[in-house]
């Protein structure tokens, strides 16, 4: 089995806990709501959205996913960090056993934040990934971070 890690950052004037909350903490509830087109829902199948909790987002009809499942490893809610797992879907583990996923949302100097992400990969086998195979995840993923920040920017009491 190889691991191949990727990092990325992204900077969002919106407050961290904010960001927090909304993309992490109430996820399950929000995406749907502003990204129907995407996501058709986000279902907890085990837990209670707290550490060992696993869901399930179900993607709209018509796309090239159907479902990932994600197991969440560790919620702190007090430095605004999750890390979680993929763990199961309907493509993408042809090439991949599973990925393991930390997010921290860290207070920037203008009040907004800086998301920090790593996303470390483990392959089957000796298959190699390399930035341009995850490419358009990693994309969707900075787009469904960006209609979550257009929805706060929008509903400043939001998650407040």
């Amino acid at each position: 089995m190889g691991v191949t890690t990727f990092t990325q950052e992204f900077t969002t004037p919106i407050a961290p806990s904010r960001m927090f909350k909304a993309l992490i903490v109430d996820s399950h509830n929000l995406i749907p709501k502003i990204a129907p087109e995407g996501i058709k829902s986000i279902e907890f199948v085990e837990g209670d959205g707290g550490a060992g909790s696993i869901k399930v987002t179900n993607f709209a009809d018509g796309g090239r996913l159907k479902f990932l499942k994600h197991r969440i490893d560790a919620l702190d809610t007090e430095n605004l960090a999750c890390k979680y797992t993929l763990i199961e879907g309907d493509v993408i583990f042809d090439k991949i056993e599973l990925v393991i996923y930390e997010v921290q949302f860290l207070a920037s100097d203008n009040g907004g934040c800086v998301c920090k992400m790593s996303s470390e990969y483990h392959t089957n086998g000796d298959v190699e990934l390399k930035e341009e195979d995850i490419k358009q995840g990693k994309e969707k993923a900075m787009g469904l971070y960006k209609v979550v920040e257009e929805f706060l920017s929008a509903n400043p009491d939001a998650y407040a």
